[in-house]
């Protein structure tokens, strides 16, 4: 008995690199769907942003865990190569396309903590609202006509945070918050053409460069309490992930259209448990720390 959930449809994950964008392909794919995994780290050829992780290996991860993998090395700042992506889906999959999700960040780097908005270097700022911003309404633009003509299918956002409220800078804040009404404006869309548009958010995400931040592994990520209490409650990619999984699986998605969705309030919906047996809850834990 096949119980792919997923069987048979086509989703491309922007964004694909490492991180939650990694899990939630990977996760797709265990669920049956062909997987499209986009970035610009290739092998041979990797980002400014210095990590090993390519998108190579994350299409290789997704036709392990049960699924078809596609990598396509794509900046999706630059239209026409993400013009040129979804041509490439729409050729090759006879113009079906089921699920697309906006993961771009890039903007680890670039951000400033803890100096006032005029004090941030406004290179930095502008760029990050290129990378997460503008990558994203790109990215929307040409997936969402190979959505519309399907009548069905999910347009999702990635953020941080679930809500409007400031988040310690304001360049960070801006792409993130733009995130949520990214969402929100494309569901009224969207809508008329049977096509959902949703935000997620994660918690305290375990990600591979976080746990390279606390010189910690997945094995022993605990020690990174040690300098930063508040990491107990992290989660892995996996947990939003099989959350997401489960969301677009729903028979009933299309109703949640313009909502903004939590790893913790999806385990709590959808009985998700993370990889590592546990189930963090960011949201409890946050208002109980006067987050």
């Amino acid at each position: 008995m096949n119980d792919k959930r997923l069987e048979g449809q086509i989703a491309v994950v922007a964004g694909a690199t490492r991180g939650l964008g990694r899990a939630i392909a990977v996760t797709l794919g265990a669920e049956g769907a062909t997987v499209y995994c986009t970035g610009r780290s290739v092998r041979g050829s990797l980002s400014d942003i210095g990590r090993k992780e390519t998108v190579d290996e994350t299409a290789e991860m997704v036709s392990g865990a049960g699924g078809r993998g596609i990598a396509v090395r794509t900046d999706h700042t630059e239209e026409a190569q993400v013009r040129a992506l979804f041509e490439r889906i729409a050729d090759e999959q006879g113009g079906r396309l089921d699920i697309a999700v906006n993961d771009i960040w890039g903007g680890e780097s670039l951000t400033q903590w803890g100096v006032p908005f005029w004090e941030h270097d406004l290179e930095k700022g502008l760029a990050m609202q290129k990378r997460a911003v503008w990558s994203h309404l790109i990215t929307a633009r040409y997936a969402a006509p190979l959505l519309v003509a399907g009548k069905r299918g999910v347009m999702m956002e990635i953020t941080d945070g679930w809500d409007y409220r400031y988040r310690g800078s304001l360049y960070y804040s801006l792409t993130k918050i733009s995130a949520i009404h990214l969402a929100q404006g494309m569901a009224v869309d969207l809508k008329p053409h049977g096509v959902t548009a949703l935000a997620v958010t994660p918690g305290f995400l375990r990600s591979e460069e976080m746990l390279d931040h606390f010189g910690v592994t997945e094995a022993n990520w605990r020690d990174g309490a040690a300098q930063e209490p508040h990491f107990l409650q992290s989660e892995t990619p996996y947990y939003a992930a099989k959350g997401i999984a489960a969301l677009v699986a729903d028979p009933q998605l299309h109703a949640k259209t313009g909502g903004v969705f939590t790893s913790w309030g999806l385990s709590d919906e959808y009985g998700i448990v993370d990889v590592d047996g546990r189930r963090p809850h960011w949201g409890k834990y946050a208002a109980e720390q006067g987050f």
